[in-house]
């Protein structure tokens, strides 16, 4: 049975994990295919908030198996109180899965993490300081600890004492702090980690496989998104993996021949969070609306997010790099209250229109959004749930972003509830 990808078009926060719990009651299995815990995402069930950082979304079903893939970095810490969370909320976290090949994060990932970029001053680039980046590079040097090294405690203590080696000379000798010590990491990994996420730990690639063999439905869900993929995004303004529906291949262990649906999330407007490149961002009351009225406030670090109007440059290259089959569009529930919106369906450049995304970044960060004005409804379609009952102009915004991107919205989120969302596909 071929499977499905969720991806974001966007530079994160798009609301993904509300289209991805949507899709995902179709499914037996749920996997989160990169990232690590700096990428949150919020459900609304029945009126509660869950704040998710590393469980898939899948988990507030009870038939779906949650698992978090080879391509996640996990910090066992953060995994064990989200599964505290879950669990006083009711939700049973004893069906998730964790990759043995997923590594791990340390306290000196993190500590390097907020050194490195304190060091960078003015060209910071916005990391939330949670160790992603330092993990996935003791990943790429080859001296990073997977999930399955907790089950052999002598090649455990093995690996921490090279990596960790390594980590401590840098900490010493160029920041001039103190090192991490040795057996209080063991201590809480060893000691505290172990024994609760050891009957969590499995082969992820053979239960993926098992699944789509049967006949199953598995669900790839990723975090970040296109414009903060460490290969196709904004760099270096970007994350240390690859949130693109490839990076949920090798993130996952699968090949293309099992992906046949590939939703890209993409929100009405559009916010990114840190320092990078941003043609339509927006410094007016405007701006302050779709902040306030959109609580663009991160998940995880609560941090103001930059608002801008739709970038239809932007979507064009999600579809493209993603093979994007349809796309999702949440909160357009926000603009409510406006007169009109723009949509910026190209970039002038020293004079030029420029209609895909110029792959130079001098070039970006000097063009000028060229926008088309599209009338507002001055309603609240928060309730609606069918699309012949939508202002026309809310309908012809929609139909508007289809006809630039080249590709259908099949679903559109009117408010952040579970229900709050309408299908919206071609034939009406």
């Amino acid at each position: 049975m071929p499977a499905t990808i969720v991806v974001g078009t966007q530079w994160g926060d798009e609301g993904k994990g509300k289209f991805t719990d949507l899709v995902a009651k179709e499914m037996n299995l749920v996997v989160r295919y990169q990232g690590g815990h700096n990428a949150g995402h919020t459900l609304v069930v029945d009126g509660e908030k869950f704040a998710l950082q590393l469980v898939p979304s899948g988990v507030l079903y009870d038939h779906i198996t949650p698992v978090i893939g080879n391509g996640v970095v996990v910090d066992p810490r953060v995994l064990l109180a989200e599964m505290d969370m879950l669990e006083s909320k009711g939700v049973d976290t004893s069906r998730l899965r964790v990759s043995g090949n997923a590594h791990l994060i340390f306290p000196y990932h993190q500590e390097l993490d907020a050194l490195h970029e304190r060091h960078l001053g003015k060209n910071k680039l916005g990391t939330t300081k949670r160790g992603i980046g330092p993990a996935y590079a003791d990943r790429a040097m080859r001296v990073g600890i997977r999930a399955q090294d907790l089950l052999d405690e002598k090649i455990f203590k093995a690996k921490l004492e090279v990596a960790l080696d390594h980590a401590n000379q840098i900490l010493t000798r160029v920041y001039n702090r103190l090192p991490v010590d040795f057996d209080e990491i063991c201590d809480i990994y060893l000691g505290t980690c172990k024994p609760r996420i050891e009957p969590l730990i499995t082969d992820a690639i053979d239960l993926v496989h098992t699944s789509l063999e049967s006949g199953g439905h598995v669900l790839f869900e990723g975090a970040q998104a296109t414009f903060l993929d460490l290969d196709h995004g904004t760099y270096p303004f970007v994350t240390s993996s690859n949130p693109t529906a490839g990076g949920a291949l090798t993130g996952a262990g699968v090949g293309p021949k099992h992906i046949d649906r590939i939703i890209g999330v993409a929100k009405a407007y559009v916010t990114r969070v840190g320092s990078g490149p941003f043609p339509t961002e927006l410094f007016d009351e405007v701006g302050d609306h779709l902040v306030d009225v959109g609580k663009e406030f991160g998940t995880n670090t609560g941090r103001r997010r930059r608002p801008g109007w739709c970038d239809a440059v932007m979507l064009r290259y999600a579809v493209r790099v993603n093979s994007l089959t349809e796309i999702a569009l949440t909160k357009l529930d926000i603009f409510d209250a406006l007169d009109s919106m723009k949509v910026c369906v190209a970039y002038e450049h020293e004079g030029k229109r420029v209609e895909q995304l110029p792959y130079h970044q001098s070039v970006l960060h000097n063009c000028t959004p060229i926008y088309e004005e599209l009338p507002g409804w001055n309603s609240d379609i928060s309730g609606i749930t069918e699309r012949h009952d939508l202002p026309k102009e809310a309908s012809d915004y929609i139909s508007f972003l289809e006809q630039q991107v080249g590709v259908p919205i099949n679903l559109v989120g009117v408010g952040p509830g579970r229900s709050q969302f309408l299908h919206f596909t071609n034939d009406g």
